[in-house]
């Protein structure tokens, strides 16, 4: 059982307090957002690109957002989470919006509501996996292309599922396709692949998660071109590389998707870039 304590709407409580109730409309409807983080040494890492993506995701979801969500108040109360729960040299976090409680599926009031928690992690900030991952498709759901299709949502089933799914089959990871057929992302990670010394991801308008390290290698000074583009299972199957990257755990190499094999050699370079940059 965890202990220690959890940020509350201004509050600190013991980790196995109730906080909300069944009318909590996160509970109800998924409604709401998400951000997943890292602290190293009382720095929260990437908070820039956190903070712009919970902005935009609250936005989009038509929350009224009081003056004091500044990137300043949600670094501080995560820090001092942190430090209350003796985190104070590697954690994983997550900040939980969710919309205030009344109504059915119309809400009645848009004000955010706010649980931040916290995790220790392992000493290694981030560690390139040693054996590749063993990867396939997730045959049950059809991610949509909507415009809400890149917010962290507090609805996560098909990601639920598709982890469930890569648990039973003994896989370590499963890619999910948009209503087209095509790459939309992984269960927890953006997907890359690597072909002819270039680097590709699907752009977002394909149906994935707008991943604060795929942004991250978008804005970085990296050895190799990275491009915007729509990615097949064909694509999967002749790449020279697959790698998936997530702000907790770096960059992740593939080893095997269904009968190809491959190797990770960029993807080894660009653990190095990211670790420089990001530290």
């Amino acid at each position: 059982m965890q202990v220690g304590f959890l940020y509350y709407n201004g509050k600190y409580l013991p980790v196995a307090d109730p906080v909300f109730t069944a009318d909590n409309r996160s509970f109800r409807y998924g409604d709401g957002c998400f951000e997943t983080l890292k602290v190293y040494q009382g720095n929260v890492l990437l908070a820039d690109l956190h903070f712009e993506r919970l902005q935009a995701s609250l936005n989009l979801l038509h929350f009224d957002i009081p003056p004091y969500f500044t990137k300043a108040f949600f670094v501080k109360q995560i820090t001092e989470l942190c430090h209350k729960n003796n985190m104070t040299n590697l954690a994983r976090v997550r900040v939980s919006v969710f919309r205030a409680d009344g109504g059915l599926y119309d809400p009645v009031n848009n004000s955010p509501q706010i649980v931040i928690q916290s995790w220790e992690l392992a000493k290694t900030v981030f560690e390139l996996n040693e054996n590749g991952l063993i990867v396939d498709i997730f045959p049950d759901v059809k991610k949509s292309c909507d415009k809400y299709a890149s917010i962290k949502s507090n609805n996560c089933l098909p990601y639920v599922m598709a982890a469930m799914y890569a648990r039973q089959h003994q896989l370590n990871e499963m890619i999910l396709l948009n209503q087209y057929g095509r790459v939309a992302d992984s269960t927890i990670a953006n997907v890359f692949v690597v072909s002819n010394k270039k680097i590709y991801t699907p752009p977002l308008s394909e149906g994935g998660v707008c991943g604060v390290m795929r942004k991250h290698l978008f804005k970085t000074d990296l050895p190799f071109k990275l491009e915007e583009k729509i990615i097949s299972i064909e694509d999967l199957e002749n790449a020279d590389e697959i790698f998936l990257t997530n702000a907790i755990q770096g960059i992740r190499w593939v080893g095997h998707f269904r009968d190809s094999s491959y190797g990770n050699a960029t993807a080894a370079i660009l653990h190095e870039v990211l670790h420089e940059s990001i530290l």
